[in-house]
């Protein structure tokens, strides 16, 4: 027999599966979608220029279940602000998904990083279906790109399960510090 499960059905990092709470993940990705809308509505009427990424600080998970109050945290954090940032310019969105839901759900890496793609997949719904209505999408590059999306993200996936927490860590700090090197690039090149 395995070890018992932990909150959100964890068994650590030697588990080969993440398991996701689903309902929870669905109560984040429905404020998600709200926020991704009402970001890419805004996004509409600005200058890439003003647009800034946020920093977030890595956070280690703790023990412990999800209180209430720490999934309606996820909810505000992760769903209506990382939606609306989303929406409103987007890089680096999965990272910051991640990071929230470790920092106020108490996730290992592995099970935040399976919980961000439900939620992400309600941010990038509720932006594409703004930016739909609105006329702003190239329809043939957006079909490439979901077409081309599975190649990269189910090896990435089974990596991930296969690795544990400790690889996505380093994976997760290598493309924070991506962001924030491109971010000073485009200041200092501007």
């Amino acid at each position: 027999m395995g070890a018992p499960p932990t909150p959100f059905g964890q068994r650590g990092d030697s588990a080969r599966r993440a398991p996701v709470d689903v309902r929870t993940a669905v109560r984040i990705g429905l404020a998600a979608l709200a926020g991704s809308s009402a970001g890419a509505f805004f996004a509409a009427g600005m200058s890439t220029d003003v647009l800034k990424p946020l920093i977030m600080v890595v956070h280690r998970p703790g023990p412990g279940p999800a209180t209430r109050r720490q999934i309606l945290t996820a909810i505000g954090l992760a769903g209506l602000g990382i939606g609306f940032y989303d929406g409103l310019t987007g890089p680096g969105t999965g990272t910051f998904l991640v990071l929230a839901l470790t920092a106020t759900l108490h996730l290992d890496l592995v099970t935040a990083s399976a919980t961000a793609k439900i939620v992400n997949c309600c941010t990038d719904a509720g932006a594409l279906a703004t930016f739909a209505w609105q006329g702003s999408v190239r329809w043939q590059l957006a079909a490439l790109m979901a077409l081309c999306n599975p190649a990269g993200g189910t090896p990435g996936a089974r990596t991930a399960l296969r690795k544990g927490s400790g690889f996505v860590r380093v994976v997760l700090l290598t493309v924070v510090c991506a962001l924030v090197g491109n971010l000073a690039w485009q200041q200092w090149a501007a």
